[in-house]
């Protein structure tokens, strides 16, 4: 698989801090979105950027029905005035704009570290294209320096982990550190009531092999592997805004 060349959309010399380019890239995602569409929105901070930006565009007379990929995006959404729907009701949806922890040359990405990565999987292959948006820090030769989140089920999920762990090592990788997500002191739980394991595997030599692994050890319930799901990624950086298109 390879890139289409990439087209500079504009320069924006003083935008350097996170929060700015995050901005600039969900600004640029919303050329992707006409009146009408049946969207999926994202989760994580630049996603939500991108919903704020959205509801704008909505409050200017923008028609539109949302699938939202969290009860945070949810809260979000309805706070800015954006008509959201069940994704049974809406599926198939036009268009689905999130995030990426990482992503690399041939658009498979790393997603999940806010958490919601069984819903915005859920609704991204529901989508008829994917639109990631996120700064130049998320591109990367090779996945992995971002720990892989895998969400399991709560029940055993220790024996979970060992099997993700055995199965790794007869991948390969070896020397992983697979820890239970906690937050403000306690097991972090997802909101589907699941748990999540973060998987530091290193370079994901193979991302296709590793996910195909992932989803038959038994206890898991989704990882944050995405693989030729993307289609678009909407890179911003101090020079501008970048869109890359994959080519099948």
């Amino acid at each position: 698989m390879r890139l289409d060349a990439t087209r500079q959309i504009g320069l924006i010399p003083a935008m350097t801090d996170s929060a700015a380019l995050k901005r600039a890239a969900a600004a640029r995602a919303l050329d992707f979105v006409s009146d009408g569409m049946k969207l999926g929105l994202g989760s994580g901070s630049t996603a939500e950027a991108f919903v704020e930006l959205l509801g704008a565009r909505v409050r200017g007379g923008l028609n539109l029905t949302c699938v939202p990929t969290s009860e945070r995006t949810a809260q979000l959404a309805r706070s800015l005035g954006i008509v959201l729907a069940n994704l049974d009701d809406l599926a198939p949806l036009d268009l689905v704009v999130d995030g990426a922890d990482e992503a690399d040359p041939q658009f498979n990405l790393i997603k999940g570290g806010g958490g919601a990565l069984l819903r915005e999987k859920i609704v991204a292959v529901s989508a008829t294209r994917m639109v990631v948006i996120g700064d130049g820090s998320k591109l990367v030769k090779k996945l992995g320096r971002f720990p892989l989140p895998v969400e399991v089920l709560e029940f055993g999920h220790a024996t979970t982990a060992a099997r993700i762990s055995e199965a790794a090592a007869a991948l390969g990788y070896r020397n992983t550190a697979i820890v239970l997500r906690n937050k403000d002191g306690a097991v972090f739980k997802t909101d589907s009531g699941n748990v999540i394991y973060d998987c530091a595997f290193g370079a994901i030599t193979d991302a296709g092999k590793l996910a195909t692994m992932l989803s038959c050890a038994t206890g898991v319930v989704e990882h944050g592997l995405y693989v030729g799901i993307a289609q678009t990624l909407v890179i911003a950086r101090a020079s501008g805004v970048k869109v890359k298109e994959r080519a099948e």
